[in-house]
């Protein structure tokens, strides 16, 4: 039987779909777009409203982030759900591993695509004050290349790994894959060269970005915690 807070979960969930919003880093007015005709997408980008209970078990807005086909793949671990990072590879995703191969097996080989990675939750999920910090973006991402791991595109935000300060409790990673505009060429503006308090909404809004094509996101905390 559900517990009250686990129906006070699922009925957020449900009103959330009925307004058919995406927001991302929960910050008031950002990118709060209405979500397209079809099968869509609907996202429940940072909204922090609910934690996790344990390391293994994600709320259900964590859960409900990850759509789409993207698979994040890293030498010892396949991301393709939403999932928490084992305890035992904390350490090495954050300072052994260089930047994961990108697999999108939905990707149209005559578009280019672009890619962020996110964390909503800088530098804690209680205090997001930094969000959303900007751990990669990379465009003109041939949906070639995807279709086969490569990431041949323009790093605009050279990748840095997922290391949440310490004491600072599970932080999440967002994998966004967008549709790129034909004919665009898109770049950082000099307000966006700090990583932190990146405001996705400024920069979709400047390329005419609709809503990713593909969603996925672990979660991660500081592996000497």
């Amino acid at each position: 039987m559900l517990t009250v807070r686990r129906r006070e979960q699922r009925q957020r969930v449900k009103n959330l779909k009925r307004k058919k919003v995406v927001n991302i880093c929960g910050l008031s007015g950002r990118f709060n777009l209405s979500l397209m005709a079809g099968p869509g997408l609907f996202l429940l980008l940072s909204l922090g409203i609910l934690g996790f209970s344990h390391a293994d078990t994600l709320s259900i807005l964590d859960s409900s982030f990850c759509q789409g086909e993207l698979k994040v793949i890293y030498p010892e671990l396949d991301i393709d759900r939403c999932l928490t990072i084992p305890e035992n590879l904390r350490e090495k995703i954050s300072v052994v591993w260089q930047e994961p191969q990108i697999y999108f097996s939905g990707a149209n080989v005559d578009k280019k695509y672009i890619l962020m990675m996110l964390d909503p939750d800088a530098p804690s999920r209680a205090r997001p004050t930094s969000a959303c910090w900007r751990h990669w973006l990379v465009v003109d991402i041939k949906g070639s290349d995807l279709k086969v791991g490569r990431l041949a595109g323009t790093t605009l935000t050279d990748y840095s790994p997922p290391m949440p300060p310490r004491q600072t409790d599970f932080h999440r990673y967002q994998f966004l894959l967008f549709e790129q505009p034909p004919h665009s060429t898109v770049s950082l503006s000099e307000e966006e060269a700090s990583r932190g308090n990146w405001d996705p909404q400024f920069f979709s809004t400047r390329f005419n970005l609709e809503n990713p094509v593909a969603t996925l996101q672990f979660l991660t905390q500081n592996y000497n915690d």
